[in-house]
């Protein structure tokens, strides 16, 4: 029984999956090319609402977004590492490509991106910049 239970363990993905060293690079540096770059070519981690449906590939889960109640400006949040979500948004988290953030980003009146919002090198950017550099 224990076997089975380690088998299925193991398709979890692992904590050092939801990672992006090459944007965990870039932010660092600074180097919004480079950022672009490795949101264009790699993937990121997102914050979601309620994860997919493990046994559904199709089921991708709810994004989670954070709406200003004030001017109901709606923003992206972003992480080079799932490690630097803060623990005061939902618990899930989902790794996308830039296919995915691209038509995300084109179909949801997003007004902000936030990349690493806590740290440790936080980033800002209009989805205008992002799905031009997505793009290029």
């Amino acid at each position: 029984m224990a076997a089975k239970k380690a088998k299925s363990d193991s398709r979890k993905p692992a904590p050092e999956d939801f990672r992006s060293d090459a944007l965990a690079a870039a932010l660092e540096k600074k180097d919004v090319a480079a950022v672009a770059l490795a949101l264009r070519h790699g993937t990121t981690v997102v914050p979601l609402v309620k994860p997919g449906a493990r046994d559904n590939p199709l089921d991708t889960g709810e994004v989670w977004t954070y709406r200003d109640a004030k001017t109901g400006d709606l923003a992206l949040l972003l992480f080079s590492d799932a490690k630097n979500k803060p623990d005061n948004l939902p618990p899930g988290v989902g790794i996308y490509t830039a296919d995915w953030l691209r038509k995300f980003l084109a179909t949801h009146p997003i007004t902000t991106v936030f990349l690493d919002i806590a740290g440790p090198h936080p980033m800002q950017a209009s989805p205008e910049e992002l799905l031009k550099a997505l793009d290029a």
